[in-house]
């Protein structure tokens, strides 16, 4: 399969007082189309400013970003933006819904954005990703009726608006109850076996089980990167 993700020699390093934190330190990897990798390791070691700069809202102090073919380093704010809208679904911790629009405007919302359907379009669409993810009879609610498991599957139907070509998810069950953990699980599975390419970070092993490249963190390095065999199921019926 071809890479998807191209970072070489990317260092990261955040102002602190007269000195600089260094966060991320000569990371190189590949990763290619359909893979689901796992990034682990103890916090404060650069694993979601990691994600950040996949996803171009942060950027690298050095070093070169390649995602679905685009060089992020060379593309102003406005082009990544809309370069993000197109070709990444972010799932957060903290959802991020907009607490004053619907479930059902809330998966519009990137479709609006980047104006890649029809309007009649998107409307049937975002019904049917929330139908995917079973909130089909809650698309009318806001945010703040239904539940956190509930919350974070509509996050996961917005992720998945446009289509995009990479999932990115930061600690998406870290919120959760085991019981509602599973569902996401269980949506998890059903991506990864529709070829998506996902790349999540998580401190929940199981859900790290589920993933079928382990990368480990550690002081900002890549301490070890290998490939395992996804301890999940088949999809959902």
């Amino acid at each position: 399969m071809p890479d998807l993700i191209q970072l070489s020699h990317v260092h990261k390093a955040y102002a602190l007082g007269q000195f600089k934190r260094p966060v991320l330190n000569d990371i190189s990897l590949t990763v290619a189309a359909g893979e689901f990798v796992a990034i682990v390791g103890p916090s404060g070691n650069g694993k979601s400013t990691l994600l950040n700069i996949l996803t171009g809202i942060d950027r690298p102090c050095s070093g070169q970003v390649t995602v679905n073919g685009s060089a992020l380093e060379g593309l102003s704010e406005e082009r990544l933006s809309v370069w993000r809208g197109l070709n990444v679904g972010i799932v957060f911790q903290f959802f991020q819904l907009l607490p004053s629009l619907t479930l059902l405007q809330n998966v519009l919302l990137p479709m609006d954005f980047v104006g890649l359907l029809p309007k009649r379009e998107r409307l049937a669409r975002a019904r049917y990703l929330l139908a995917l993810v079973g909130l089909e009879a809650h698309a009318q609610h806001l945010p703040g009726q239904v539940s956190g498991g509930q919350q974070q599957r509509a996050a996961l139907a917005r992720a998945l608006a446009n289509d995009p070509a990479l999932i990115i998810a930061d600690e998406p069950t870290g919120n959760l109850d085991s019981h509602t953990a599973e569902a996401v699980f269980r949506l998890f599975a059903d991506l990864r076996h529709e070829g998506k390419t996902l790349v999540m970070v998580t401190h929940n092993d199981e859900l790290a089980q589920a993933a079928t490249r382990r990368i480990c963190l550690q002081d900002g390095r890549i301490q070890t990167d290998g490939q395992q065999t996804p301890a999940m199921g088949p999809p959902c019926s």
